[in-house]
């Protein structure tokens, strides 16, 4: 894999770096709490995961109208972006639970999903927390179909209508992960990453085959062997509840990245980026609806991704809490705290990058 290297001259940077992990730290201390998850993510565990599984089950022994059947099916879509965002996540950077196994397994509720955890785990904690907004390393801002998130990638005509689309492809995220999951295990295999990650390249892809296999028995398989639903009826179900929970989750990903004031910045001709990394995170993320608790709760603190990508290993239960700290740590040395204020700010103004993506060369 290519190394990127974060240098920076400037003695202010490294200075910032320095007392925003003391100030954190001591915040942890003064308190006297774990920076890892406690009983909230267990209920939130329950809620989201029964929010999935329990109509799924109702869906497979309660006979219904079509229509109400999607109902559930939406219902389904919520919990799963649930899982992945408020559970799946945290875990996956094990900051869920100070328990290693705690984390792996509630990490695995990404099978849940369709997708691979292993494959998240590369290309989410390892490709985009490292090298974050930075084009060809960071996999988040990759063209994606017909959607050019990134002002270094080819421009083509049909970017210019993406801010009306793009949300429609969006929806498609973990749909296409079903497949697409394949072609990017092998690239990681091919790459070397897999192996550099302690593990093999054919127990890795057959773990994949068989989480694939157990995933579609399930959520067709099931459907088609107990209930009295036509096969078109259970694939539109199936489709609805991916487009559900990927356009949420798209959608929430990308107000973190692809806003205004959020950087792209390129590495120069030795693989530098200019800025210490902490600071390079403080340039290319941004905040939204910081004090929309409900919206805070469901999406398991994504909306403070300044805090979570300056602080991955610690759980999304404190970022509100330790928000105002990194904040005014970041304003003391002089550096831009990027936050927009409402969700709708934040919307707007990922519409507008999207606009300006697609018509800017």
């Amino acid at each position: 894999m290519k190394v990127i290297k974060f240098i920076s001259n400037d003695p202010n940077q490294k200075a910032f770096e320095i007392a925003l992990r003391e100030n954190v730290n001591t915040y942890f201390k003064t308190k006297g709490i774990s920076t890892k998850g406690n009983f909230k993510m267990y209920i939130k565990a329950i809620v989201f995961l029964s929010t999935y599984i329990a109509p799924l089950i109702i869906l497979l022994t309660v006979p219904m109208s079509g229509i109400l059947a999607l109902l559930f099916v939406f219902i389904m879509g919520l919990g799963e972006a649930g899982i992945g965002m408020s559970v799946m996540h945290d875990a996956a950077h094990g900051a869920f639970s100070s328990k290693k196994w705690v984390n792996t397994f509630f990490s695995s509720t990404m099978y849940i999903l369709g997708s691979n955890t292993f494959n998240w785990k590369v290309q989410h904690n390892i490709l985009h927390h490292t090298f974050t907004n930075i084009y060809r390393f960071d996999q988040d801002i990759e063209t994606k179909a017909f959607i050019r998130l990134c002002e270094h990638a080819p421009l083509k005509k049909v970017h210019r209508f993406q801010f009306i689309y793009a949300f429609f492809l969006y929806g498609l995220m973990t749909l296409a992960k079903l497949v697409t999951d394949f072609g990017q295990l092998i690239e990681f295999n091919k790459n070397g990453i897999t192996a550099e990650q302690n593990s093999s390249p054919r127990k890795e892809i057959l773990k994949l085959i068989i989480t694939k296999i157990i995933y579609v028995s399930i959520i067709l398989g099931l459907p088609f062997l107990l209930t009295d639903y036509s096969w078109w009826q259970i694939l539109l179900g199936f489709v609805i509840l991916h487009l559900t929970a990927g356009i949420i989750m798209s959608t929430v990903f990308q107000m973190a990245h692809v806003v205004e004031g959020a950087e792209q910045p390129l590495p120069d001709e030795n693989g530098v980026i200019s800025n210490e990394w902490v600071v390079h995170e403080l340039k290319t993320t941004s905040n939204f609806a910081k004090n929309n608790f409900l919206l805070n709760w469901y999406v398991g603190g994504l909306n403070f991704q300044i805090e979570h990508h300056l602080f991955s290993n610690i759980c999304h239960i404190h970022y509100r809490d330790i928000s105002p700290i990194v904040e005014k740590t970041a304003l003391d040395f002089g550096f831009t705290y990027n936050s927009k204020p409402t969700f709708r700010n934040a919307l707007g103004s990922h519409i507008r990058r999207l606009k300006e993506l697609g018509r800017q060369n």
